[in-house]
């Protein structure tokens, strides 16, 4: 029988939500069966269930990495830790994981940086800035430096530990008509995860943002519910979005990058062997990761384009300015929400040249 390790309600504070009481119910009863399985005889024996949480497939970037952290994990501890990992939103949408995380009713989560706002975390949208990171070697100098260093040391404060940045690519934009210009967007429902400074961003275009979870897009994108999105094509693929989208523009204007977490308390409460073990997973997790993300990106775009069902718009230079210059007076109205220090320090480190 396995040892499920539930977890620490007075670490991390997040406003209650319609699903706490129900998290709440099933932690009691988790904690209630634990402690059975601990009077048992075989208790010293029991793996360690760490659940691992997450909204895309196993298909893609971050669920390919989810399953080879649990190989690994299992591997360098010789079983004594057993992880299940739920993919797709089985577990938990969007909304719901970070209230999970805070009443130990899930180990590990892989949240998009632009949602922990509800922790009062609200620093990480600087990374939503458009046009932040001019390319990929920039984000990546960026996220495994000081700016990437700074945001983790921000959630240590809220009880929350940050186990690894896992990239995913640059957002192309989509709707059921071209996107040429800015102006194209006047008026559409366009979906996003809960940034406010992806909000600000596309409301400066006209657009009007609708926050979702990410289960529920492609159907809300095939009733019309919502007119387009913004994510990376890995994305589109995997949840079939290309296939209920006629056009696609390759604005790459912001970069999706997932910040995995646990509950501080929870992994420092661990064996310092096996603590250490699952941190060495992690870490080859996280290269794993970020070695194939920008690979699948490329053949996700190119499975769209063979299919000849979707229009894919490659901005020219000259446009690109023009979508540029449109989204630049975001990064004034932001200060007021993340802090003009903030921002700052971000085009201090992404404008700065790279040095060997």
């Amino acid at each position: 029988m396995a040892t499920h390790i539930t977890g620490i309600q007075d670490q991390i504070v997040i406003p209650g939500g319609k699903h706490m009481r129900q998290l709440k119910v099933a932690l009691g009863i988790a904690t209630l069966v634990a402690g059975f399985v601990m009077a048992g005889p075989a208790a010293a024996q029991a793996p360690i269930v760490i659940k691992f949480s997450h909204v895309v497939t196993d298909a893609a970037p971050k669920g390919k990495a989810a399953l080879k952290f649990k190989e690994l994990a299992e591997k360098y501890t010789s079983g004594r830790v057993r992880i299940e990992v739920y993919p797709n939103s089985t577990l938990y949408k969007d909304a719901e994981e970070l209230e999970a995380l805070q009443l130990g009713a899930v180990q590990i989560l892989a949240p998009a940086t632009g949602k922990f706002a509800p922790l009062g975390v609200k620093q990480f949208e600087v990374l939503d800035l458009p046009f932040l990171f001019p390319d990929q070697a920039t984000y990546d100098r960026a996220i495994n430096g000081s700016l990437g260093q700074g945001l983790s040391k921000r959630l240590e404060t809220k009880g929350v530990r940050g186990l690894g940045f896992w990239d995913n690519g640059f957002y192309v934009i989509s709707a059921n008509k071209p996107l040429l210009q800015p102006s194209d967007l006047q008026g559409l429902k366009i979906r996003i995860s809960g940034s406010k400074v992806d909000d600000q961003t596309l409301r400066l275009m006209g657009a009007n943002p609708q926050i979702m979870a990410f289960s529920e897009l492609y159907q809300a994108l095939q009733s019309g519910v919502v007119d387009g999105a913004q994510n990376t094509a890995t994305n589109y693929t995997t949840q079939k979005l290309n296939e209920v989208q006629k056009n696609i523009t390759t604005l790459y204007h912001v970069h999706l990058q997932y910040a995995v977490i646990t509950n501080k308390k929870f992994w420092d409460g661990l064996p310092v062997d096996i603590r250490t073990e699952l941190d060495r997973a992690m870490a080859e997790a996280t290269v794993y990761n970020n070695s194939i993300s920008v690979d699948d990106n490329a053949r996700a775009l190119a499975a769209i384009r063979a299919t000849g069902k979707t229009d894919i718009h490659d901005p020219t230079p000259a446009e690109m300015k023009v979508w540029r210059d449109a989204m630049q007076p975001i990064y004034k109205s932001a200060e007021s929400r993340i802090g003009k220090d903030m921002i700052d320090e971000a085009l201090k480190v992404t404008r700065a040249p790279a040095t060997n």
